[in-house]
Protein backbone atom coordinates (compact mmCIF):
# COMPACT_ATOMS: atom_id res chain seq x y z
CA UNK A 1 0.00 0.00 0.00
CA UNK A 2 2.60 2.05 0.53
CA UNK A 3 4.22 1.93 -2.97
CA UNK A 4 1.04 2.43 -4.29
CA UNK A 5 0.92 5.58 -2.14
CA UNK A 6 4.36 6.45 -3.59
CA UNK A 7 3.68 6.53 -6.87
CA UNK A 8 0.10 8.19 -6.51
CA UNK A 9 2.03 10.95 -4.80
CA UNK A 10 4.74 10.47 -7.42
CA UNK A 11 2.37 10.88 -10.11
CA UNK A 12 0.38 13.92 -8.91
CA UNK A 13 3.94 15.56 -8.37
CA UNK A 14 4.97 15.32 -11.78
CA UNK A 15 1.19 16.31 -13.15
CA UNK A 16 1.97 19.41 -11.01
CA UNK A 17 5.41 19.94 -12.52
CA UNK A 18 4.41 19.08 -16.09
CA UNK A 19 1.07 21.99 -15.16
CA UNK A 20 3.94 24.59 -14.02
CA UNK A 21 6.02 23.69 -17.20
CA UNK A 22 2.93 24.91 -19.57
CA UNK A 23 2.00 27.46 -17.47
CA UNK A 24 5.76 28.75 -17.62
CA UNK A 25 5.69 28.21 -21.35
CA UNK A 26 2.62 30.24 -21.93
CA UNK A 27 3.27 33.07 -19.88
CA UNK A 28 6.68 32.70 -21.44
CA UNK A 29 5.18 32.73 -25.08
CA UNK A 30 2.54 34.97 -23.88
CA UNK A 31 5.23 37.98 -23.21
CA UNK A 32 7.37 37.36 -26.13
CA UNK A 33 4.30 37.73 -28.20
CA UNK A 34 3.47 41.51 -26.33
CA UNK A 35 7.08 41.94 -26.94
CA UNK A 36 7.27 40.94 -30.80
CA UNK A 37 4.27 43.29 -31.01
CA UNK A 38 5.75 46.58 -29.46
CA UNK A 39 8.63 45.57 -31.94
CA UNK A 40 6.39 45.59 -35.25
CA UNK A 41 4.44 48.17 -34.08
CA UNK A 42 8.01 50.47 -33.59
CA UNK A 43 9.51 49.03 -36.47
CA UNK A 44 6.19 49.93 -38.71
CA UNK A 45 6.17 53.61 -37.37
CA UNK A 46 9.70 54.09 -37.95
CA UNK A 47 9.39 52.91 -41.55
CA UNK A 48 6.17 54.76 -42.23
CA UNK A 49 8.25 57.73 -40.94
CA UNK A 50 11.33 56.79 -42.98
CA UNK A 51 8.50 56.83 -46.68
CA UNK A 52 8.22 60.21 -46.28
CA UNK A 53 10.25 62.26 -48.43
CA UNK A 54 12.17 64.65 -46.67
CA UNK A 55 10.75 67.43 -48.46
CA UNK A 56 7.38 67.45 -50.09
CA UNK A 57 5.49 70.71 -50.68
CA UNK A 58 1.53 70.93 -50.21
CA UNK A 59 0.15 69.94 -53.78
CA UNK A 60 -3.40 70.32 -55.46
CA UNK A 61 -3.57 66.65 -55.79
CA UNK A 62 -6.70 64.86 -57.38
CA UNK A 63 -9.45 64.34 -55.20
CA UNK A 64 -12.96 64.77 -55.07
CA UNK A 65 -12.08 67.90 -53.07
CA UNK A 66 -9.40 69.01 -54.65
CA UNK A 67 -9.12 72.23 -55.46
CA UNK A 68 -9.04 71.75 -59.59
CA UNK A 69 -11.76 69.53 -59.38
CA UNK A 70 -14.42 71.93 -57.26
CA UNK A 71 -14.47 74.79 -59.81
CA UNK A 72 -16.90 74.38 -62.50
CA UNK A 73 -15.21 75.01 -65.66
CA UNK A 74 -18.39 74.62 -67.77
CA UNK A 75 -20.30 77.14 -65.61
CA UNK A 76 -18.07 79.51 -66.14
CA UNK A 77 -18.04 79.41 -69.44
CA UNK A 78 -21.49 79.99 -69.37
CA UNK A 79 -21.31 82.63 -67.17
CA UNK A 80 -19.36 84.50 -69.74
CA UNK A 81 -15.68 83.80 -68.36
CA UNK A 82 -13.50 84.49 -71.08
CA UNK A 83 -9.75 84.38 -70.01
CA UNK A 84 -8.68 85.03 -67.08
CA UNK A 85 -5.99 85.19 -63.85
CA UNK A 86 -6.18 85.29 -60.25
CA UNK A 87 -3.56 84.26 -57.76
CA UNK A 88 -3.97 83.07 -54.27
CA UNK A 89 -2.47 82.15 -50.97
CA UNK A 90 -3.64 79.38 -48.42
CA UNK A 91 -3.45 78.42 -45.32
CA UNK A 92 -2.94 74.47 -45.70
CA UNK A 93 -2.74 72.39 -42.49
CA UNK A 94 -0.79 69.01 -42.45
CA UNK A 95 -3.60 66.85 -42.76
CA UNK A 96 -3.97 68.79 -46.27
CA UNK A 97 -7.20 70.82 -45.48
CA UNK A 98 -7.46 74.38 -46.25
CA UNK A 99 -8.06 76.57 -43.46
CA UNK A 100 -8.27 80.02 -44.55
CA UNK A 101 -7.74 81.44 -47.86
CA UNK A 102 -7.04 85.25 -49.99
CA UNK A 103 -7.31 86.25 -53.66
CA UNK A 104 -5.87 88.89 -55.01
CA UNK A 105 -3.96 90.43 -58.34
CA UNK A 106 -6.80 89.15 -60.63
CA UNK A 107 -6.62 90.69 -64.17
CA UNK A 108 -9.58 92.80 -65.69
CA UNK A 109 -12.92 90.27 -66.71
CA UNK A 110 -11.56 88.01 -63.89
CA UNK A 111 -14.77 88.20 -61.46
CA UNK A 112 -16.49 85.29 -62.09
CA UNK A 113 -13.43 83.11 -61.90
CA UNK A 114 -11.96 84.80 -58.33
CA UNK A 115 -15.81 84.36 -57.18
CA UNK A 116 -15.60 80.32 -58.29
CA UNK A 117 -12.66 80.46 -56.61
CA UNK A 118 -13.02 81.38 -53.60
CA UNK A 119 -16.18 79.08 -53.71
CA UNK A 120 -13.79 75.88 -54.30
CA UNK A 121 -10.91 76.69 -51.83
CA UNK A 122 -13.81 76.85 -48.82
CA UNK A 123 -12.37 73.51 -46.88
CA UNK A 124 -10.80 71.85 -50.17
CA UNK A 125 -8.15 69.22 -49.49
CA UNK A 126 -4.93 69.11 -50.38
CA UNK A 127 -2.00 66.53 -50.52
CA UNK A 128 0.10 68.16 -47.15
CA UNK A 129 3.25 69.56 -47.57
CA UNK A 130 5.93 67.65 -45.18
CA UNK A 131 9.59 68.95 -43.99
CA UNK A 132 11.90 66.13 -42.59
CA UNK A 133 9.71 63.71 -42.83
CA UNK A 134 6.66 64.74 -40.94
CA UNK A 135 3.45 66.59 -42.36
CA UNK A 136 3.29 70.32 -41.70
CA UNK A 137 1.48 73.58 -41.88
CA UNK A 138 2.47 75.91 -44.71
CA UNK A 139 1.43 78.89 -47.07
CA UNK A 140 0.70 77.88 -50.38
CA UNK A 141 0.95 80.25 -53.00
CA UNK A 142 -0.78 79.84 -56.46
CA UNK A 143 -1.79 81.31 -59.98
CA UNK A 144 -5.01 80.29 -61.67
CA UNK A 145 -5.45 80.93 -65.02
CA UNK A 146 -8.58 80.09 -66.71
CA UNK A 147 -8.68 80.23 -71.38
CA UNK A 148 -11.39 79.65 -73.83
CA UNK A 149 -9.99 77.17 -76.67
CA UNK A 150 -11.98 76.18 -79.46
CA UNK A 151 -14.89 77.02 -77.89
CA UNK A 152 -13.91 74.45 -74.86
CA UNK A 153 -12.41 75.91 -71.20
CA UNK A 154 -8.91 75.63 -70.14
CA UNK A 155 -8.12 75.54 -66.76
CA UNK A 156 -4.74 75.11 -64.92
CA UNK A 157 -3.49 76.32 -61.32
CA UNK A 158 0.47 76.81 -61.66
CA UNK A 159 1.91 76.72 -57.64
CA UNK A 160 4.16 79.77 -58.17
CA UNK A 161 3.11 83.71 -58.48
CA UNK A 162 6.60 84.24 -61.31
CA UNK A 163 5.77 85.90 -64.05
CA UNK A 164 8.57 84.08 -66.12
CA UNK A 165 7.88 80.85 -65.14
CA UNK A 166 3.79 80.84 -65.59
CA UNK A 167 4.39 82.71 -69.16
CA UNK A 168 6.22 79.26 -69.84
CA UNK A 169 4.25 77.00 -67.77
CA UNK A 170 6.90 75.42 -66.20
CA UNK A 171 6.65 72.56 -63.75
CA UNK A 172 7.75 75.09 -61.15
CA UNK A 173 6.49 74.75 -57.43
CA UNK A 174 7.00 77.88 -55.36
CA UNK A 175 9.03 77.58 -51.65
CA UNK A 176 6.09 77.47 -48.77
CA UNK A 177 6.56 78.73 -45.50
CA UNK A 178 6.20 76.29 -42.96
CA UNK A 179 4.32 76.49 -39.14
CA UNK A 180 6.23 74.01 -36.63
CA UNK A 181 8.95 71.52 -36.65
CA UNK A 182 12.26 73.36 -36.66
CA UNK A 183 10.48 76.46 -38.67
CA UNK A 184 9.46 79.46 -35.82
CA UNK A 185 7.47 81.05 -38.31
CA UNK A 186 4.08 81.71 -37.10
CA UNK A 187 2.42 83.70 -39.25
CA UNK A 188 2.18 87.42 -40.52
CA UNK A 189 1.43 90.15 -37.75
CA UNK A 190 0.23 93.81 -38.73
CA UNK A 191 3.01 96.58 -37.30
CA UNK A 192 2.19 98.21 -33.89
CA UNK A 193 2.23 102.10 -33.33
CA UNK A 194 -0.20 102.91 -35.91
CA UNK A 195 -3.06 105.63 -34.94
CA UNK A 196 -5.30 104.57 -37.79
CA UNK A 197 -5.03 100.66 -39.34
CA UNK A 198 -5.04 100.22 -42.92
CA UNK A 199 -4.32 97.41 -45.28
CA UNK A 200 -0.92 97.12 -46.00
CA UNK A 201 1.11 94.99 -48.95
CA UNK A 202 4.93 94.35 -49.16
CA UNK A 203 6.81 92.35 -52.03
CA UNK A 204 9.11 90.71 -50.32
CA UNK A 205 12.47 89.04 -52.05
CA UNK A 206 13.06 85.80 -50.85
CA UNK A 207 16.72 83.72 -51.44
CA UNK A 208 15.94 80.11 -50.48
CA UNK A 209 17.98 77.23 -50.79
CA UNK A 210 17.58 73.88 -51.55
CA UNK A 211 17.09 72.65 -48.01
CA UNK A 212 14.36 75.09 -47.25
CA UNK A 213 16.61 77.68 -45.22
CA UNK A 214 16.54 81.75 -46.06
CA UNK A 215 19.55 82.67 -47.17
CA UNK A 216 18.76 86.44 -47.77
CA UNK A 217 15.67 88.73 -47.80
CA UNK A 218 14.99 92.18 -48.74
CA UNK A 219 12.00 94.41 -49.28
CA UNK A 220 11.17 95.39 -53.16
CA UNK A 221 8.28 97.18 -52.53
CA UNK A 222 5.60 98.31 -49.88
CA UNK A 223 2.72 100.24 -49.77
CA UNK A 224 2.03 102.77 -48.25
CA UNK A 225 5.31 103.26 -47.82
CA UNK A 226 7.22 104.45 -44.17
CA UNK A 227 4.17 102.66 -42.07
CA UNK A 228 6.40 99.70 -40.75
CA UNK A 229 5.09 96.86 -43.02
CA UNK A 230 8.44 96.59 -45.12
CA UNK A 231 9.95 95.88 -41.60
CA UNK A 232 6.99 93.58 -40.46
CA UNK A 233 7.72 91.56 -43.34
CA UNK A 234 11.16 91.11 -43.08
CA UNK A 235 10.75 90.12 -39.05
CA UNK A 236 7.87 87.86 -39.90
CA UNK A 237 9.94 85.70 -42.10
CA UNK A 238 13.33 86.32 -40.48
CA UNK A 239 12.74 82.62 -38.57
CA UNK A 240 11.00 81.09 -41.39
CA UNK A 241 12.10 77.58 -42.61
CA UNK A 242 10.38 76.45 -46.17
CA UNK A 243 9.54 73.69 -48.03
CA UNK A 244 11.90 74.09 -50.89
CA UNK A 245 11.45 75.48 -54.67
CA UNK A 246 10.61 72.11 -56.76
CA UNK A 247 11.53 71.94 -60.80
CA UNK A 248 10.87 69.08 -62.17
CA UNK A 249 9.78 66.76 -58.72
CA UNK A 250 13.30 67.75 -57.59
CA UNK A 251 14.21 70.06 -54.85
CA UNK A 252 16.28 73.56 -56.05
CA UNK A 253 17.34 77.11 -54.58
CA UNK A 254 15.46 79.78 -55.51
CA UNK A 255 14.62 83.50 -55.51
CA UNK A 256 11.20 84.39 -55.26
CA UNK A 257 9.00 87.73 -54.58
CA UNK A 258 6.15 86.99 -52.41
CA UNK A 259 3.44 89.23 -51.97
CA UNK A 260 2.47 89.85 -48.03
CA UNK A 261 -0.64 91.61 -47.18
CA UNK A 262 -1.59 92.92 -43.73
CA UNK A 263 -5.13 94.13 -43.30
CA UNK A 264 -5.60 95.46 -40.10
CA UNK A 265 -4.92 92.64 -37.92
CA UNK A 266 -2.78 89.80 -36.95
CA UNK A 267 -2.89 87.42 -39.51
CA UNK A 268 -2.21 84.47 -37.34
CA UNK A 269 -4.38 81.26 -38.24
CA UNK A 270 -4.75 78.48 -35.73
CA UNK A 271 -3.10 74.89 -37.46
CA UNK A 272 -2.91 71.93 -35.87
CA UNK A 273 0.64 71.33 -34.67
CA UNK A 274 0.33 69.57 -31.55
Amino acid sequence: MAAVRNTKTAAAASRSLRLQSVAGAIAFFSTMRRFLFLLVVVFTLNCSAEDLPTYRPALIGKSPDAIINRIDENLLLKAGQKKGLIMFFALVDKDGTVKSSSTYRGTPESKLLEQELQRALTNAKMIPAIRNHEPVAVFYYATVIFQVIDDKPRLRIYANQEASELRTENDFVGPQPCFGGDSKFDGLHYPGGLPVKVNGAVELSLKIDAGGNLQEQKVIKEDPPLLGFGAAAMSDFANAKFIPAFRNGQPVACQVVLPVYYVGRDILQSTSQD
